[in-house]
C-alpha cells in the first residue's frame, strides 16, 4: 500500500466519532474506491444516500482543503490499479453516451489546460539542455506509451544523430539495448497509468549506471519519477479502456520544437537534403494546383 493510501486511511481513523452519513461515505470508499475516485461530490452523495454538502464537509473534516483535494488523493491511489473492465465501468458514468465525440474532446482540452497551468517549466528547459548536450539519447516507452516514444524518436532523429528508440519486445532485449548507457547519456522514460514496471526498472538500472534520467509521466508520484533527474508531468486520463494521451503528446511536441529551434541551422540543412531525396524517390504525393483534374496512377 502506498503512502497516499496510508495517509487517507490515517485521516479517516483520526476521526473519533463518525456521523451516520460519514460512516456511509467511509463504507462506500472502502468497498468502491475505484468508482468513488472519479465521482463528483454530488454523485458520491447520491450513491451513498447523503447530501453533497455532507460529502464536502467530510473531506474538510479529514483535513483536505476541499473535496477535489481528497478526490485527487483517491485517484492517485487507484490509477495504477484499475483493470480495463473497471475503467470501462467508470468512464460509462462520466461520458455522455449521446455525444461521445464532444465529451472526449472536451476532456482532452481540459487536460491540456491543466497541464499548461501545472507544468514545471524549469524541468522542461533542463530536459531540453540535457538532450542537446547528451552523448546518446535513449527513448523508452511501452504499451500505450509506445506511440509517444516513437513520435519523439522520429523527430529527434531528424534533428540529431545520437538518438535511439529502445525496442521493447522483451525485457531482456530492453536491457541489452541500454546496457552501455552511462554518464553523459540521457534516457527518456515515458509512462502513464497503468504504469509499466519494465520502464521503471529500466530507468532504475540506467540511473545506477550514471546516466541522466528524464521521466515524462503524469505525476511526481509516478513509479518512473522516483529515479528521474528531471520529471515533466502532463495530465492523462482514460476514455473508457483507452488512454487519453493528448496532453503528453502536446508536451512532447513542444520538446521537439524547442530542440529544433536551438539547432535551426543544421535542421534547415537536413531538410534541404531530405526534400531532394523525397522528391527523387517520390516519397510524398505531389499535386499540381494548376492541374486539378490530373489523374493519379496507383
Amino acid at each position: 500500500m502506498d503512502n497516499k493510501s496510508f495517509d487517507l486511511i490515517n485521516r479517516i481513523n483520526s476521526i473519533k466519532k463518525l456521523s451516520k452519513g460519514q460512516k456511509l461515505i467511509v463504507d462506500y470508499i472502502t468497498h468502491h474506491y475505484d468508482k468513488a475516485a472519479y465521482m463528483t461530490a454530488a454523485k458520491l452523495g447520491e450513491a451513498v444516500g447523503v447530501s453533497e454538502s455532507t460529502v464536502v464537509r467530510f473531506a474538510l473534516e479529514l483535513g483536505y482543503e476541499g473535496y477535489p483535494k481528497m478526490q485527487k488523493v483517491l485517484q492517485e491511489m487507484v490509477k495504477n490499479k484499475l483493470t480495463a473492465i473497471q475503467r470501462m465501468e467508470i468512464s460509462s458514468s462520466r461520458i455522455d453516451e449521446y455525444n461521445i465525440l464532444k465529451s472526449v474532446l472536451q476532456s482532452d482540452m481540459e487536460k491540456i489546460k491543466i497541464t499548461m497551468e501545472e507544468i514545471d517549466y524549469e524541468a522542461f528547459n533542463a530536459t531540453v539542455e540535457c538532450i542537446l548536450n547528451a552523448r546518446h539519447v535513449y527513448i523508452l516507452g511501452v504499451r500505450s506509451s509506445a506511440p509517444l516514444a516513437y513520435f519523439l524518436s522520429f523527430y529527434l532523429n531528424l534533428i540529431q544523430d545520437n538518438v535511439r528508440l529502445v525496442h521493447t519486445n522483451s525485457i531482456s532485449e530492453m536491457f541489452e539495448q541500454i546496457i552501455r548507457a552511462s554518464k553523459g547519456d540521457v534516457i527518456i522514460g515515458i509512462s502513464f497509468p497503468r504504469y509499466s514496471k519494465r520502464t521503471a526498472k529500466a530507468m532504475e538500472f540506467v540511473k545506477k549506471q550514471g546516466a541522466t534520467v528524464i521521466a515524462i509521466t503524469d505525476s511526481t508520484e509516478s513509479p518512473v519519477a522516483g529515479n528521474a533527474d528531471h520529471c515533466i508531468c502532463a495530465r492523462s486520463d482514460m476514455a473508457s479502456f483507452a488512454d487519453s494521451l493528448v496532453a503528453p503528446l502536446s508536451v512532447i511536441n513542444a520538446l521537439i520544437v524547442a530542440i529544433g529551434m536551438r539547432k535551426k541551422k543544421s535542421l534547415y540543412e537536413t531538410f534541404e537534403k531530405l526534400e531532394k531525396i523525397w522528391d527523387e524517390y517520390q516519397v510524398y504525393e505531389k499535386f499540381d494546383l494548376e492541374e486539378p483534374d490530373r489523374k493519379v496512377d496507383y
